[in-house]
């Protein structure tokens, strides 16, 4: 009797579609909610002193948020073979190096801005993207060094690839794992608020905020907003 023909069990590797939808208005919003948050931190950190408490729970927002939004992206179907990932990193580089005179003024040279910290972030995933031994190989070496001289040091990649690593595959386990991951800040910030992020995210896929992208204002707005903190606390 002839053999029926068997049909391949193999899934196609490859980024899947987030079951966690949020239109790209939500997103922008999101975006704007970060870098308003982030102007409010770095103006308590470089000319209040850190003296607003609230000021400063609010900032530990910034990092997940922003990390947040750029895996999203990242994972979107057809990202990696359209090279946005490529795209992204140099944006992230050009924008890191416009922000470096300003960022070593406040913050000195290590560590590297925060823009240095999403570009990292975007690597590791563009490694992983293309698999194999050798790039897992070079991931985990562009997360042990990388780590060491980035804002928010290996806690932000973590929270970073956690995002990623759910967005790619969904379940409870991953978004334990991203939680955890997200977690893990609160040893660069003294604090667990940064979770508050999560629930802003989950509270946003409910929403559709009809907003307008705006891709050059956030890339734009960093350098710009410390530059005009180090004018002005040059001046005090």
């Amino acid at each position: 009797m002839a053999r029926m023909p068997q049909t391949s069990t193999r899934q196609v590797r490859g980024p899947a579609h987030p079951r966690l939808c949020i239109t790209d208005g939500t997103l922008e919003a999101l975006k704007w909610v970060g870098l308003l948050l982030m102007a409010g931190d770095h103006i308590n950190k470089y000319l209040l002193h850190e003296g607003n408490l609230a000021l400063y729970a609010l900032g530990r927002l910034v990092m997940p948020i922003f990390g947040f939004v750029l895996m999203y992206n990242l994972a979107r179907p057809g990202a990696f073979a359209s090279n946005m990932h490529i795209r992204v990193m140099q944006r992230l580089a050009v924008f890191a190096l416009l922000a470096t005179p300003a960022s070593v003024y406040l913050m000195g040279w290590w560590p590297l801005n925060i823009l240095f910290t999403l570009f990292v972030a975007t690597l590791l995933v563009w490694l992983l993207e293309r698999d194999g031994l050798a790039n897992r190989l070079a991931a985990a070496a562009v997360f042990l060094v990388g780590g060491a001289i980035v804002e928010f040091w290996w806690p932000a990649l973590l929270c970073c690839l956690g995002a990623w690593a759910f967005f790619r595959r969904p379940s409870v386990a991953g978004l334990a794992l991203w939680a955890l991951a997200v977690a893990s800040l609160a040893v660069v910030n003294g604090n667990f608020a940064a979770l508050f992020a999560l629930p802003l995210v989950g509270g946003a896929a409910q929403v559709d905020v009809p907003l307008r992208r705006s891709r050059w204002v956030f890339y734009a707005f960093y350098p710009a907003h410390l530059s005009l903190l180090a004018l002005a606390r040059s001046a005090l």
